[in-house]
């Protein structure tokens, strides 16, 4: 599976050059174009986000995605169109960033779409339990009809997708390490982000304290968590190596991949001028492989830095993985069952899967 991660990254890496090199011969003419429109009034976004400051190059890489767009973004349309960056909830709250941005009160976000699910249901196919195993599988979302179906169903709910982001979950412990569901000890007092995976997880046995990313360092500093489930992403930003004696990578396989893609509400998407709109996809369309090879390199640095500070790092089995499945198919049919259009998306989101 390393092997294969390289060889996606590799892939990844010559797709962004192309998108790159592609790209680069309309930017000028699309800027001079936005730049020449004189009554073209300037526009200040809003883009409010959970994860903590970054720059464009260093950083959390979700965090770093929002100041690259938004700095090309700038610099494209001549400062016709500036993004302002309110990381680590400053402006708004993890769970409130959707009601922000259908209010008005915040334009854009790196979100992670199930955040949304209590009140769009549908959303839940993209924090589905052991639905999505490993990074190859998670790309291939975007250029199918499962990906044509969430975006779809992310406009008619307020939100324009304009860049994919998976991110891979590990699994830190104090003591043992997690690997399968049999090494869930009973009453293990777990955090997991995403109701379904909560309940896989209590199936398993665990005890589940609910909590956003940033708070996951003092529920183990203070024993309120045994284990927790989040973003390789979080697991550095927030040092949680300085918390855990074990961490179960995604380097093999995770029961857990959420989709936080780069989001714009709809209705300030429809403020852009259509000179405006093209910029954002082109600066968009160059940017997708950068989100997904950062991610990819987030898994290996996590596990390597983790290792480094004295934790014992495992990987997750094809077997174990399977196991996850096993436990996690009910979750499934009760998707497909309760969501309107949750057995089609459950389907088209398998049909991917089958063939990666």
């Amino acid at each position: 599976m390393r092997k294969k991660l390289k060889l996606l990254l590799a892939v990844v890496a010559v797709l962004m050059a192309a998108t790159l090199s592609g790209c680069s011969g309309n930017t000028k003419s699309n800027s001079e174009k936005v730049a020449g429109e004189s009554d073209q009034k300037p526009i200040t976004l809003k883009l409010s986000h959970q994860w903590p400051q970054a720059t464009a190059n260093e950083g959390d890489f979700r965090s770093s995605l929002a100041v690259k767009f938004g700095e090309e973004v700038e610099k494209r349309t001549n400062g016709q169109v500036k993004i302002q960056q309110y990381p680590a909830n400053s402006l708004v709250k993890a769970a409130e960033q959707y009601e922000s941005m259908l209010k008005g009160a915040s334009d854009m976000s790196v979100y992670p779409l199930d955040y949304a699910g209590g009140k769009v249901p549908q959303f839940g196919i993209t924090l589905m339990p052991a639905l999505v195993k490993n990074h190859e599988q998670a790309i291939a979302w975007e250029k199918s009809e499962i990906g044509e179906e969430i975006e779809e169903l992310a406009e008619k709910n307020g939100l324009k997708i304009l860049i994919w982001v998976w991110n891979a979950g590990g699994i830190g412990t104090k003591g043992d390490p997690i690997k399968a569901p049999e090494d869930v000890k009973k009453g293990t007092q777990m955090r997991a982000a995403g109701k379904m995976v909560e309940e896989m997880l209590a199936s398993a046995g665990a005890g589940i304290t609910s909590m956003p990313s940033s708070e996951i360092y003092s529920g183990f500093q203070t024993n309120l968590l045994d284990a927790a489930v989040t973003s390789n992403s979080s697991f550095a930003s927030y040092k949680l190596f300085e918390q855990v004696d074990s961490f179960t990578t995604s380097l093999e396989n995770t029961f857990w991949f959420m989709f936080e893609p780069l989001v714009i509400s709809m209705s300030s998407w429809e403020k852009l001028s259509p000179d405006q709109q093209q910029v954002f996809e082109e600066v968009a369309a160059e940017l997708q492989p950068w989100a997904y090879e950062a991610s990819i390199k987030d898994d290996e640095n996590v596990a390597k830095e983790f290792e480094e500070n004295g934790v014992t790092v495992v990987d997750m089995s094809d077997e174990d993985y399977q196991k996850w499945v096993q436990l996690s198919e009910p979750i499934w049919d009760k998707f497909a069952s309760e969501v309107e259009g949750g057995k089609e998306l459950l389907d088209l989101a398998k049909k991917v899967n089958q063939n990666n």
